[in-house]
């Protein structure tokens, strides 16, 4: 066979693609398979306790067994798949429960009420289990601006509370705290809060930070403000004798700006840059961005477009870089108007209306979120909990099946081509179908049993690497 070029020109020109080739693939490592949660939880640093956590979990479920005591209420409410097809009376509806819990979890799945009654039971597992999975002492819009000795004392005092966390094992699984933005007007404020609050639990804790501790910088409009909070956590890492690197941060996607610059460009991966590593996260803040493009408060809601449109160019800007994305929060809170404990008929079936008509509305936006690829949210109040565990359930179960399937095709084909080719296109491609899976286990919404249909074992699951996966199959298949 004849070439016309000698080997070491074309060695020459591919080497020089290589490297390009490398940059590119360190600038998008693709999806990360490491867990993130479904949503963070803000709650203002004043009201923080060590407890606060499983209080809010108790707050839930009361909530969701008080406007829900079934599974069949539930359904009706959010028009899950077969809901029409259940029964009304609650004889009946206790019957078709008891024979619901006597099945194996393989019969079940053969019931057209499965996917309802399974949100609902894995929903009500979850409060009592690990209700809150991310929470955000937060000192920003949550605490409002005070006389800075409060702050100073509060500073002090969550520390204090996450410290006592810590030792009775009561928090979330990620927490972090929000301080000030890094304004002209606000930035001492933010810096000094962080200082405070380290400070003090590093002292507390004899130098510990929780686990996935992170703290997120609001408002941020332009890159140096994220160097400057590099430089700030490399002056506390050496006060406090923590090793460098090890205070992580998050940005908030809430001003136009961070969207679009002065010179037309989105200006997100300049940003991340900025952060040096240290940057995992770009959490949506729904009405500060709607407020920035002119949104009347009436009209400040997730399903504007707005909010589509700066989902998107994040989306575009960061895709497989490996950065989480959370969108922002519902503001309607499933909560009745009316309190007390002797209401009337009336009051109660107004009660009801109102938590019912929250419920469909975080449902549905949580739901277009996870659609358009944001698995993660915000929650202000315990009682929107349930419908943000609703919507993921539901999600990633009503998908299972189909994504099985796709899974494991792609292993099969995979599998095969990488005896002839390199495996990091196939690596990519398929990690992203395995965080679909990661990402339902993470949080509740199936076993690790239910991943094995995808002809994965145990092992190769808690790789959490399809690149390893497919190395570790060829190295078998090559012996």
């Amino acid at each position: 066979m004849k070439l016309s070029l000698p080997d070491s020109d074309k060695t020459a020109l591919l080497d020089q693609l290589g490297v390009a080739n490398r940059h590119f693939q360190q600038t998008y490592p693709g999806d990360k398979p490491d867990r993130q949660p479904v949503h963070t939880v803000y709650g203002g640093a004043n009201l923080f306790k060590a407890d606060t956590c499983k209080r809010m979990g108790d707050i839930a479920l009361n909530n969701l067994q008080t406007y829900a005591p079934n599974f069949v209420e539930l359904a009706r409410v959010l028009q899950l798949k077969n809901h029409e097809h259940l029964p009304t009376l609650s004889t009946d509806i206790a019957d078709l429960t008891a024979r619901l819990d006597a099945m194996t979890p393989a019969e079940r799945k053969q019931e057209p009420a499965w996917l309802a009654y399974s949100v609902y039971n894995k929903i009500v597992q979850k409060l009592q289990r690990e209700p809150v999975e991310d929470f955000r002492v937060d000192f920003e819009d949550g605490f409002g601006n005070r006389p800075d000795a409060e702050e100073d004392e509060t500073a002090v005092r969550a520390a204090q509370e996450v410290a006592k966390g810590m030792a009775q094992g009561t928090l979330s699984p990620f927490i972090g705290i929000r301080i000030k933005p890094f304004t002209e007007d606000m930035k001492a404020r933010g810096v000094r809060t962080l200082d405070i609050f380290l400070t003090t639990l590093l002292g507390e804790t004899g130098g510990k930070l929780p686990d996935n501790f992170v703290v997120m910088l609001p408002k941020v409009t332009i890159p140096e403000q994220m160097t400057t909070m590099v430089r700030l956590f490399e002056l506390l890492e050496r006060a406090n004798s923590l090793q460098a690197g090890t205070l992580m941060m998050e940005t908030m996607v809430e001003a136009t700006q961070i969207i679009m610059d002065e010179e037309g460009r989105n200006p997100l991966m300049r940003i991340i840059r900025a952060s040096e590593g240290r940057c995992i996260a770009a959490h949506f803040g729904t009405y500060d961005y709607t407020a920035s493009c002119g949104i009347t408060a009436k009209y400040q809601t997730m399903a504007h477009p707005v909010c589509d449109f700066a989902h998107h160019m994040t989306k575009v800007a960061l895709g497989g870089t490996g950065i989480f994305l959370s969108d922002g929060a519902t503001n309607v809170m499933p909560i009745g108007p009316h309190r007390g404990d002797n209401l009337s008929y009336a009051q109660l079936r107004e009660n009801q209306e109102s938590v019912h008509n929250a419920w469909r509305q975080a449902y549905h936006h949580t739901t277009h979120s996870l659609i358009n690829g944001m698995y993660q949210g915000w929650d202000l109040n315990p009682a929107q909990l349930p419908m943000r565990y609703a919507a993921t359930y539901n999600f990633f179960l009503s998908s299972y099946d189909d994504a099985v399937h796709r899974l494991k095709t792609f292993v099969e084909r995979a599998a095969i081509s990488t005896l002839t080719g390199d495996i990091f296109d196939d690596a990519a491609t398929g990690q992203g179908l395995l965080n679909f899976f990661l990402k339902a286990l993470n949080c509740g919404a199936i076993s690790e049993e239910e991943i094995e249909a995808t002809g994965l074992t145990r092992e190769e699951i808690n790789t959490r690497s399809f690149f390893r996966i497919l190395e570790g199959r060829r190295k078998q298949t090559v012996a």
